[in-house]
């Protein structure tokens, strides 16, 4: 993610902040410029922005139980953001451990849509595509016994268990699944990553390729799964996928390598935006380069990304060990996997580069 600055006083501002820590003035998001604006009060509720062109804005309409700090398009009646619009169903607000937990889960969309809006995705609301459109369903367990809601992707739809914004809980399942890796913001990109084989794998043409690398996803999803839980993933599984969960199927194959893809490309971005650079080189051979001389969202190959990553990971790791911490990134990526990577990479380019052209000839 980028480096953000307050376009009032040049202070670093938090793609999260409201307001800016050293002159005070309220920050709203403007999600075509990937930025957040200092802005002027205007009339009312509208706010001029620092940043573009001008012309007044409202805030979207979660700005006002602060669950988001997006502003709605410019000359746009949408209560809702870019980002917002999307959401099908929200918690009862009315219990304040909901709205918090409301308030968590979508700090984590917002940076995902960050991504999917850097790369120009398509992104049809329900309202637009009523089969296909992408919508989310924020839920809370019942208060009876009976089963717990699952977080999943059904057709567009994206279920986010409200449980997982509870960070006690999202540890203890964690930890009963043996899982390296469990955040809300893991959660989000994964399931997103199914909604997108639906529309740019399985609607887009990309069926054979997909087979040829992932496997054939015409095998039973629920004995997959069933398969997967009571006998682990197969030996040796990390020559060929990212996790053991990946193994279960190549639907969750796919998904795993596309949050890898969404954690590594912005973990770069942000590196490169603060002028991170990792010397000497952390490998033996002394090849890699760890400075980030391209934006990882728009320029280099599956190669040059790569070539970034790795000095970062080991850096980062080794900085969390000294705080005592975790691997910040327990993953290690065989050469079977960055081929998968390489997939999600060339799918997420190329459909870019289509809309990008098609915008510029509309």
């Amino acid at each position: 993610m980028k480096l953000f600055r307050c376009q009032a006083c040049g202070a670093v501002v938090y793609f999260e902040n409201r307001t800016c820590g050293r002159c005070g003035h309220r920050l709203g998001y403007l999600p075509e410029l990937q930025t957040p604006s200092a802005l002027r009060p205007a009339d009312e509720s509208l706010w001029t922005p620092l940043a573009g062109e001008g012309g007044v804005r409202r805030f979207c309409a979660n700005a006002k139980p602060d669950a988001c700090n997006w502003l709605t398009q410019r000359g746009s009646d949408e209560p809702f953001c870019l980002a917002c619009r999307h959401n099908d169903t929200i918690p009862d607000l009315s219990a304040p451990k909901n709205l918090e937990a409301w308030r968590d889960l979508e700090l984590a969309k917002h940076r995902l849509f960050y991504s999917l809006l850097r790369w120009k995705l398509p992104l049809l609301t329900r309202a637009q595509d009523p089969e296909h459109g992408l919508v989310f369903k924020f839920l809370d367990d019942p208060p009876a016994a009976g089963p717990k809601v699952m977080t999943g992707h059904d057709n567009g739809v994206i279920t986010i268990a409200l449980a997982e914004a509870d960070p006690a809980e999202r540890e203890r399942r964690r930890s009963e699944m043996a899982e390296p890796y469990r955040t809300l913001l893991g959660h989000f990109r994964h399931e997103v990553g199914h909604h997108f084989w639906d529309v740019l794998v399985r609607d887009g043409g990309r069926l054979d390729a997909f087979r040829a690398l992932f496997g054939d996803e015409r095998q039973d999803y629920g004995e997959a799964l069933e398969r997967h839980y009571q006998d682990g993933p197969p030996q040796a599984w990390g020559q060929r996928f990212v996790s053991a969960y990946a193994t279960a199927h190549p639907w969750e194959d796919f998904a795993e390598a596309w949050a890898h893809y969404l954690h590594i490309v912005d973990t770069l971005d942000t590196a490169a935006s603060f002028g991170l650079r990792i010397e000497p080189p952390v490998d033996s051979g002394g090849e890699h380069s760890a400075k980030v001389d391209f934006d990882p969202y728009v320029d280099g190959s599956m190669v040059d990304i790569m070539d970034r990553w790795t000095p970062f990971v080991v850096a980062m790791n080794s900085i969390n060990r000294s705080m005592g911490r975790p691997d910040l990134y327990p993953f290690v990526l065989a050469p079977a996997v960055v081929e998968k990577l390489g997939f999600v990479h060339d799918l997420i380019r190329r459909i870019g580069a289509e809309r990008t052209a098609g915008a510029s000839c509309s």
